[in-house]
């Protein structure tokens, strides 16, 4: 009977073992899946084509080039391959500055005749209009899908998924401001979590961190968003009057939140490390004359080296993902960060905003999940690096 439950009891575990990595298997298939998806979708929004003369020699434009055309940013053909020619944009908006309604009809039902004599009357423009008014008898010429692309995507320096007619999908700007407000927040972080743990490890009497153990505990269990209603509340307005911001919503905002929020972990890990020193070399540093300081910048720094690098690396972690406290108080603005007072976006921030309103299957909804592959190579990094830096403990 014994045995026979023992088995039962291994069944269970076995069996909930292989569900639980299944589905989490299923996951990363699904957010690999949707994410480079994106790489398949039309830089124009499905429905509506790019069309021009028939005698202009462009014949493909990617998205930061149609974006610039329709911002008249650039406005000569000349700069995007064709001939020396003023760029004329037009919209479906802008169809009643060249037309009267009764040219247009009821419900524009003459808007095809109309685009056509437009396109084919101004050889230099360049129209946004919808796939249905082009017919067998348009004599311009529809410019050749442009589909989105690993460069633009990783090295495009825009994020605007919204605009029209191409949407930017650039994660240089998420990216920088990710790596930008958790650099800082482990630079603001790192001294006071190691001088703290050296405290508690090394000088501290055991009543004192019987106080500190638990405090330091909470502060780790407290919700992110109550740190950002904090840093909201508090630092948001002290940065403003310190540095004299227009708004105090920043990156520095942020990365003061989330050395915050990094601090217990830091803490905690590095003071089991240094604790983890064995007494005998503590004992044997004084014995040869030197000082308590000495012997814990000599001895007990060194030896707990791979612990302290553990607790940094957890800490960069803590900080990467963290959602909820970062979009509150950097501004989330999509904008690469020149200055760490100016506002800025995060990875997950940005998952966090947008994911709700992005239409499903959409190319905005495909790039917040290839954010999530981001994120998971990044995450997958840092764990990994954990996970070396105790195993070469260990040894």
């Amino acid at each position: 009977m014994k045995k026979l439950l023992e088995k039962i009891v291994t069944g269970i575990i076995t069996c909930s073992g292989f569900i639980t990595s299944l589905i989490i298997l299923l996951i990363v298939l699904f957010l690999f899946s949707e994410g480079f998806g994106l790489f398949s979708q039309k830089t124009i929004e499905d429905g509506y084509v790019l069309v021009v003369n028939k005698n202009n020699p462009v014949n493909e434009l990617n998205a930061k080039q149609i974006k610039e055309i329709f911002d008249e940013d650039i406005t000569n053909w000349k700069e995007v391959g064709g001939q020396d020619e003023k760029i004329m944009p037009f919209r479906l908006d802008d169809m009643q500055k060249y037309f009267t309604e009764e040219e247009l009809g009821d419900e524009y039902v003459n808007a095809d005749k109309c685009i056509d004599e437009l396109v084919n009357e101004h050889s230099g423009i360049v129209a946004f209009i919808p796939d249905a008014f082009i017919n067998d008898k348009f004599t311009g010429k529809k410019l050749q899908e442009h589909q989105i692309s690993f460069q633009e995507v990783f090295f495009g320096n825009e994020w605007f998924p919204t605009a029209t007619p191409a949407a930017q999908f650039g994660f240089v700007p998420l990216v920088l401001g990710t790596v930008w407000v958790t650099v800082f927040a482990i630079l603001f972080a790192l001294p006071f979590g190691l001088s703290v743990a050296i405290y508690m490890s090394e000088v501290a009497s055991e009543k004192m961190k019987k106080i500190l153990k638990p405090v330091i505990e909470l502060l780790g269990g407290i919700p992110s968003v109550v740190y950002g209603f904090f840093g909201l509340i508090v630092i948001v307005p002290l940065l403003q009057d310190v540095f004299g911001l227009p708004v105090g919503e920043s990156g520095l905002a942020g990365a003061l939140v989330l050395a915050i929020m990094a601090l217990p972990t830091i803490i905690t890990v590095s003071q089991d490390a240094m604790q983890n020193c064995p007494r005998s070399q503590r004992e044997a540093s004084l014995a040869l004359g030197a000082s308590k300081w000495q012997t814990i910048y000599k001895v007990v720094m060194p030896y707990s080296i791979s612990g302290i690098t553990s607790a940094i690396v957890l800490g960069i972690g803590r900080a990467f993902g963290e959602t909820m406290a970062v979009l509150m108080v950097t501004g989330n603005a999509a904008v690469i960060p020149l200055s760490i007072t100016d506002p800025l976006r995060t990875i997950p921030a940005t998952i966090a905003a947008e994911l709700g309103e992005a239409p499903a299957g959409g190319p905005h909804y495909q790039s917040l999940f290839l954010l999530g592959v981001v994120l998971f190579f990044i995450t997958l990094i840092i764990n990994s690096s954990v996970e070396y830096i105790s195993a070469k403990n260990k040894k």
